[in-house]
């Protein structure tokens, strides 16, 4: 059985891996820099995948890096961030058990530590030492990758994925001033911070008042162009035997909005339907499939928004230049101008529109095709 040539939902290999030639340059270097790097972008744009290609190309080149890759997406507390750090750095900084537990046992013996196996041999630290005791004195798991580092002469770059979770723990305010006074002071350590809440990230790290305020090198992620797109979909076509025109290919991309996620799903499908030579038809109805696949997922996202949230994303949707102006007040019933400035913040935090360089976008192409041709029955 063929394998299919699209990926989304996972990360993709080497091969599956779509362009982004500058932004990977300019990680790499600042992974082989050892220099602090933020990356921004709404969710399913690809950060995941860029790091760990970035990641795959800087180790090459560099023997003496060692990378470390963190989720936080379900971390809840400033405790489990504890021992999820300390266990992956321990884990990229050991060849084996044996030297993990050797690492362990050498950097954090102040914490007591309790090293465990799994049936399939995989090591995991846990620590004597009580909460309270961990919470005044986590020195040793903030600086565990900097003395790993200095003691083995090791570059090592933590990244974090979902780092604006951080901001869910109890005092999130005093818990990222101690990371940032820890962390601000490595020089064999560098950290890439990255997450799915664009405006939670962007008040982390472009806020003034915040202790992360200019902590590293800020990357805004954009779309992949729609030419990237079709050479990319054409070549994976072609690798697999079949045929796709550019302009159905460049169809795929419009479609999809240039959405990393959606672009992939899309050429996938079309990828399925096609024997040999893909064709308007096949992509038109491969984008009606999903959507309606989707609309399960659409109705029960609609259900929890209020009138006048919808009134105000229908005025978006018809492409209003002025939603505060008195004529667009009165014709979708927003009431006052501060209401829409209440109402679109309230919809950027539930992530169904953010502002990017002043203008509105939905954050998902497919919700925004369903709630304007399925829900407010507009034409295409």
């Amino acid at each position: 059985m063929m394998n299919t040539p699209f990926v989304y939902g996972k990360l993709p290999e080497e091969i599956d891996f779509t362009n982004r030639a500058k932004e990977i340059v300019r990680l790499k270097n600042n992974f082989n820099s050892l220099v602090n790097t933020i990356i921004i972008s709404p969710r399913r744009w690809g950060k995941t995948s860029l790091v760990k290609q970035a990641s795959r190309l800087a180790v090459k080149e560099n023997k003496n890096l060692k990378i470390v890759h963190l989720d936080i997406f379900n971390i809840r507390s400033e405790y489990e961030f504890y021992l999820l750090l300390a266990n992956e750095v321990l884990k990229a900084a050991s060849s084996g058990w044996d030297e993990m537990v050797k690492n362990t046992r050498h950097f954090l013996k102040q914490l007591i530590p309790q090293i465990s196996f799994s049936p399939d041999m995989q090591s995991k630290v846990s620590f004597s030492i009580g909460w309270e005791e961990l919470q005044k004195h986590p020195d040793d798991i903030l600086n565990l990758a900097e003395n790993i580092a200095l003691k083995k002469d090791l570059n090592i770059i933590i990244c974090i994925d979902e780092f604006q979770n951080i901001a869910l723990f109890d005092q999130p305010d005093a818990f990222q001033r101690k990371l940032r006074s820890h962390w601000q002071t490595h020089q064999k350590t560098a950290y890439c911070l990255y997450g799915s809440k664009q405006h939670m990230l962007l008040d982390v790290f472009s806020n003034y008042a915040m202790p992360f305020y200019k902590f590293g090198d800020i990357l805004f992620l954009e779309k992949i162009a729609a030419e990237e797109w079709v050479s990319f979909i054409q070549k994976r076509f072609q690798d697999t035997g079949k045929e796709i025109s550019s302009s159905d290919a460049e169809q795929i991309a419009v479609l999809a909005e240039n959405h990393s996620y959606y672009v992939q799903q899309l050429a996938q499908q079309v990828w399925f339907r096609t024997e040999k030579r893909a064709t308007d038809q096949i992509v038109e109805n491969a984008f009606e499939d999903i959507i309606n696949q989707l609309s399960l997922l659409f109705v029960n996202m609609t259900e929890v928004l209020t009138t006048r949230q919808l009134s105000l994303l229908e005025a978006i949707l018809k492409q209003e230049k002025q939603l505060t102006a008195k004529a667009t007040l009165a014709n979708y019933n927003l009431g006052t101008s501060a209401n829409v400035i209440q109402l679109k913040r309230r919809l950027i935090e539930l992530d169904v529109i953010d502002e990017i360089q002043g203008k509105i976008e939905f954050l998902d192409p497919m919700y925004k095709h369903w709630l304007a041709t399925r829900y407010f029955n507009m034409p295409r």
